[in-house]
């Protein structure tokens, strides 16, 4: 009976070693950067926790441009490498044609929607997030005007400014929102002086609130606006840190949970393909509020942002998705 016992004890800490070795993750990050403190650097600090809580290590790329995303995808999976994560809508049509090439291999792709049934594909209502960042943002402005520089010029980034333009209106009805995109390119996400010049622009026209979600290029809008006494929103990442005092708030949005949960999930055998969409119910964005930013936070703020959350999870606030028909309401 004890040698037996020890027999099914030596069994089952084989199987969990085999587990544990099927788990190879890899992670693609889209183009801008790996430490561009917002969107790719959130999917780092994903991989980051799980490897310092499993003691699993993984492996990343950088693709500097368009066409090595789908060569390093690719590459991951034909090396046995599960699960991979790409985290960019620009890797859809790569994630498309490795996910079939390699039907074992599970795929997770960020900000994108792949129908295939060894994908996982996480998506965000970036617009919720934007509707509480805009609200802070219209009750903080007082000029009246308030600003949006976008990276490369989607319907994704025009979702994130049309939910922005919604809470500032929310918060104040006549505000004046400035729009501007970077780019037409993926050189929109790493061109922070290209964000400055348009944040400059912006300023000069009266906006004291300026909101980026262009990237590594926000980096440039948060400077700017530093630099010229008015405050910035920051994007993915909490970015309240980068100007102490200058940044508002910073719309969290938690592509460090999409790809924490594809490595968790693949090593537990919990994997499941399909859509993940994560809003303010589900706690996937927010606006950050901490040491940094708190002096700027009135308690009429912090009251309004609590207030719209809970009618966004009630349903009593319905904030319009650009994506759903490309127009914003006014």
């Amino acid at each position: 009976m004890k040698k037996s016992l020890l027999t099914l004890l030596a069994v089952a800490a084989m199987s969990t070693t085999a587990l544990a070795a099927d788990v190879k993750p890899a992670l693609v990050y889209g183009t801008g950067g790996k430490f561009d403190k917002s969107f790719n650097e959130a999917a780092y600090n994903g991989a980051e926790k799980f490897k310092a809580e499993t003691g699993i290590a993984y492996r990343d790329f950088e693709p500097t441009g368009d066409t090595q995303g789908e060569q390093a995808i690719r590459n991951f999976a034909s090396r046995g490498f599960n699960p991979v994560v790409a985290v960019s809508f620009a890797w859809t049509s790569a994630i498309e044609k490795v996910a079939a090439e390699f039907p074992d291999t599970k795929f997770i792709i960020v900000d994108s929607v792949v129908d295939k049934p060894n994908v996982r594909s996480v998506v965000y209502k970036e617009e919720e997030g934007s509707y509480l960042v805009g609200i802070l943002a219209g009750m903080a402005s007082k000029t009246g005007k308030v600003g949006f520089v976008g990276g490369m010029d989607i319907p994704l980034i025009r979702k994130f400014e049309c939910g922005y333009e919604q809470g500032a209106r929310a918060a104040k009805a006549n505000v004046e929102v400035f729009q501007n995109m970077t780019g037409t390119t993926g050189a929109a996400w790493n061109d922070p002086v290209r964000g400055g010049e348009l944040t400059k622009n912006q300023i000069d026209q009266g906006a004291d609130v300026i909101y980026a979600a262009a990237g590594a290029t926000g980096l440039g809008v948060l400077q700017t606006a530093a630099d010229n006494k008015k405050l910035s929103i920051g994007v993915d990442s909490n970015q309240n840190h980068l100007h102490p005092g200058s940044v508002l708030t910073s719309m969290v949005k938690r592509v460090d949970l999409a790809v924490y949960n594809a490595y968790s999930d693949t090593k537990n055998d919990k994997f499941t393909a399909g859509v993940q969409a994560l809003g303010v119910k589900e706690d996937g964005v927010g606006a950050a509020i901490d040491d940094n930013n708190k002096s700027l936070i009135t308690p009429e703020m912090q009251a309004a942002v609590d207030k719209a959350k809970a009618d966004i999870i009630a349903g009593t606030v319905k904030v319009h998705d650009y994506t759903s028909d490309n127009a914003c309401p006014k």
